[in-house]
């Protein structure tokens, strides 16, 4: 037995024909189970083009897809006391703040940010579900305040993404009072006339159901995405009887007058623009990059020109 032949060649060309292959080319769709490659869902905004299940967003994400060229400015929020109670369950809370930070890449659980969609100047706030649960705690309540404060100096209308398991019971009492803190950064907005619209994605659910996801002026929701303050297995538990097919699921609730839209995120850019604008009460945006030439204007005479050009030499 020749064992440079028989083990050292192969050996070698086993390790130098070894290729690395990612581990994330591929996403498993949650809904059909279909496998789809990541960059035809991520251009699709995380949403399966087999089924049209909307798969979780970040924020930045959301804001790239949502913002004209994927520009804005993020909004400084002012940072709360790390641990108001020095609360302890399995773990820290200030050991919970860092796994979810190193695990998301963001400080909290909202980003702020403030920009043009469809040449529209708007603020606009978004819950990362990562991130705790989304959460609503005191850093939450603080980033509502802080958008609703930057957009009646800036006199623009604010968009809230909504996305939450509750209130955050690592800060107790604390994080209860950020709903009326909230409703009240809400009412400001309404004071001074500034559009408040609000997109409930999935989930919505507890503290934040009961306070600013549902004071908007407009409601729209994603596809099957679940709004609610209890859960529906907590209300079967409770009331012991058998809950209709896609209770407290986005469809259900517009069938019931409560939302005024759903719809796909891959329309819900346009949506948006439509309805600012209508609130606003400007004309319907321009489709393009550029502005609507002038009449008359040079924009005009060369398009003219062009259009002469094309008819006396039909070949070019």
């Amino acid at each position: 037995m020749n064992w440079i032949t028989n083990y050292v060649r192969p050996r070698i060309n086993s390790i130098f024909s070894r290729r690395e292959t990612p581990d994330n080319l591929w996403t498993k769709c949650d809904d059909c189970g279909t496998m789809l490659f990541h960059r035809e869902v991520s251009e699709n905004l995380n949403v399966c083009t087999n089924c049209g299940h909307h798969m979780p967003i970040t924020p930045r994400e959301r804001f790239t897809a949502l913002f004209d060229g994927g520009i804005f400015t993020e909004v400084k929020v002012p940072k709360p006391p790390a641990d108001p109670l020095h609360f302890r369950d399995q773990k820290k809370y200030p050991d919970r703040l860092k796994a979810a930070q190193k695990q998301t890449g963001e400080a909290e659980a909202m980003l702020v940010a403030t920009g043009e969609m469809g040449r529209t100047p708007i603020v606009a706030a978004c819950q990362d579900f990562s991130f705790m649960a989304g959460s609503m705690g005191m850093y939450v309540g603080n980033a509502i305040i802080a958008a609703a404060e930057e957009a009646i100096k800036l006199k623009r209308p604010l968009i809230l993404f909504s996305a939450a398991g509750g209130a955050r019971m690592q800060e107790g009492i604390l994080s209860l009072m950020q709903m009326p803190r909230t409703t009240v950064a809400v009412q400001m907005l309404k004071e001074a006339g500034l559009p408040y619209i609000v997109v409930l994605t999935h989930p919505t659910t507890g503290g934040v159901t009961a306070s600013y996801a549902m004071l908007g002026d407009v409601h729209i929701a994603e596809p099957n995405a679940l709004i609610c303050f209890a859960g529906p297995r907590v209300i079967e538990q409770t009331i012991r009887e058998k809950l209709p097919d896609g209770f407290q699921r986005a469809e259900y609730l517009l069938d019931h007058g409560m939302l005024d839209r759903v719809t796909p995120r891959t329309e819900l850019r346009d949506e948006l623009i439509n309805i600012t604008r209508m609130l606003l009460g400007l004309p319907p945006a321009v489709r393009g990059d550029l502005p609507p030439p002038e009449e008359g204007g040079e924009l005009d005479h060369a398009l003219t020109e062009a259009e002469e050009a094309a008819v006396d030499n039909p070949e070019k």
